[in-house]
């Protein structure tokens, strides 16, 4: 790419974790960056996390095991996994995310995970030290123990597996977990303690001082809801509720609302959502965790937070809008009670937030077919907060012309069926109707592409006529059709 190719302006939509460090690696190459969000930075899906810079989540949820698990997560009784009735409203989700429960697509997975959280590691370090941030930052590890007698053999089994990907851990008894955590002697009889993690004390604080450097650095950081996106004749146009706003490229990291952005575009996201909640107990007389801790049969992790000990639930499968549940959070909440001694809570009532999760368990993160100067950083599922910073460079690379840091073909935007409603119709010429309705978009997007994929097989078993071949839509070419 030229100089006279490089975008002079872009803008991003999404003041989470992603967005602002998108902002912050693009204003580093010299662009002119406009940073939007309805909520100051930090205070959407990015503030409820349990602060953990995880170096070992490079294992996606929906690895082979999940389907030996279904049977015990259809129950809707285990703490790690829950699901709403709202969740059978996506069924191309449940489907996609299922076929990718094989040993195949976990082990392509874990690579292109692993390579995204090395990358960045290092530069959350950066970036903390950067900010004025490294008061926050706890470089204790992170730890995940076991209940039962079984725990030390997972244990050994789960460090066999990190080893492989240069994750280092120590293996722990019971003896040794209680030395780590003392307020918690005698619960947990196995530990894993993962020592390349670090946590922070408060996520909400730390994307609010990345911004701080980047508003620092020259971007524009505005407080607006990004209603619509569009293309102009020299590149693309964002309409918020605070006026318009011109850009030669736009990053669309939005989170959990990135798909609503993107379908008058034309393009289909096909992302379900793990909802998760938080509570933050009292810490009397000093008990509580030393560090951040994965209690594995409890389903929960725990967190010192400077608001008090941080309680998140497991994962939620919902739609991103049903109404709160609190059992789950409700039931972690009295165990970590329990457990360490903890005293109430704090808020009157959980916090909720929705995590973007698309069916392989990875990002979105580069170019979007067909769509010069549009580009993804989202679908992140639950290590937004940790690789926010890695998917930042990632995207000024790609927007600035250069090779990128890590290889990153596995994060692809086309790599799903992206879906151009418009060009279908054109194709097809089938004009089905959706309900614009917000509150139905995810239902009548599916049973607007039902429809059109139904009449299309209709057309052809009349003509008889063999099946084309689709190829990929770069370039105007024809959008692939699952």
């Amino acid at each position: 790419m030229s100089n006279s190719q490089i975008p002079k302006q872009v803008v991003v939509l999404g003041a989470g974790m992603v967005g602002v460090c998108c902002a912050l690696s693009l204003r580093r190459r010299g662009m002119a960056v406009i940073l939007i969000d309805r909520r100051e930075p930090g205070r959407e899906t990015s503030f409820g996390n349990s602060g953990v810079f995880s170096r070992s989540s490079v294992f996606p949820i929906n690895g082979p095991g999940l389907l030996q698990k279904l049977p015990l997560y259809l129950a809707n009784r285990h703490p790690a996994v829950r699901w709403r009735a709202s969740l059978l409203s996506n069924p191309r989700w449940i489907a996609g995310f299922l076929a990718e429960c094989t040993a195949q697509s976990a082990a392509r997975q874990s690579r292109a995970l692993d390579g995204l959280i090395k990358l960045s590691m290092d530069l959350n370090r950066q970036l903390m030290g950067g900010a004025g941030l490294s008061t926050h930052l706890r470089e204790t590890g992170w730890l995940k123990v076991w209940r039962g007698g079984e725990g030390g053999g997972l244990a050994r089994a789960e460090a066999a597996a990190l080893g492989a990907f240069g994750i280092a851990t120590q293996v722990l008894d019971a003896a040794e977990v209680a030395r780590f955590e003392p307020h918690a002697a005698g619960v947990f009889k196995a530990g894993l303690h993962i020592t390349g993690s670090a946590s922070v004390d408060d996520p909400g604080a730390v994307v609010a001082g990345y911004a701080a450097l980047a508003r620092a650095l020259g971007v524009e950081v505005l407080r607006a809801e990004a209603r619509a996106l569009y293309r102009t004749t020299t590149g693309w146009r964002v309409e918020t509720t605070g006026g318009s706003h011109d850009g030669d490229a736009v990053v669309v990291a939005l989170g959990p609302w990135s798909a609503e952005i993107m379908r008058p575009a034309g393009f289909r996201v096909p992302m379900g959502f793990e909802r998760g909640y938080h509570v933050h107990l009292e810490m009397t007389e000093g008990r509580g965790p030393q560090r951040a801790i994965y209690d594995v049969d409890g389903g929960y992790v725990v967190s010192p937070m400077r608001a008090g000990a941080r309680v998140t639930s497991g994962v939620e499968l919902a739609s991103r809008d049903a109404p709160p549940n609190t059992a789950q959070i409700d039931a972690a909440a009295l165990m970590a009670q329990d457990t360490f001694g903890l005293g109430a809570a704090v808020e009157a009532e959980p916090w909720m937030g929705s995590r973007p999760t698309l069916p392989d368990s990875l990002p979105m993160i580069g170019e979007l077919p067909g769509a010069l100067g549009l580009y993804a950083a989202f679908g992140h599922q639950h290590i937004g907060f940790s690789t926010g910073s890695g998917t930042g460079e990632i995207i000024a690379a790609a927007i600035a012309g250069e090779a990128p840091p890590i290889d990153t073909s596995a994060f692809a935007a086309g790599r799903f069926a992206w879906v151009a409603i418009a060009s279908m119709q054109d194709m097809f010429g089938l004009h089905p109707t959706p309900d614009p309705s917000p509150s139905r978009g995810g239902e009548q997007c599916t049973a607007c592409l039902l429809a059109i994929v139904e009449q299309r097989d209709q057309r052809r078993d009349h003509a008889k006529s063999p099946s084309p071949s689709w190829g990929g839509v770069r370039g105007g070419g024809r959008p692939t059709i699952l």
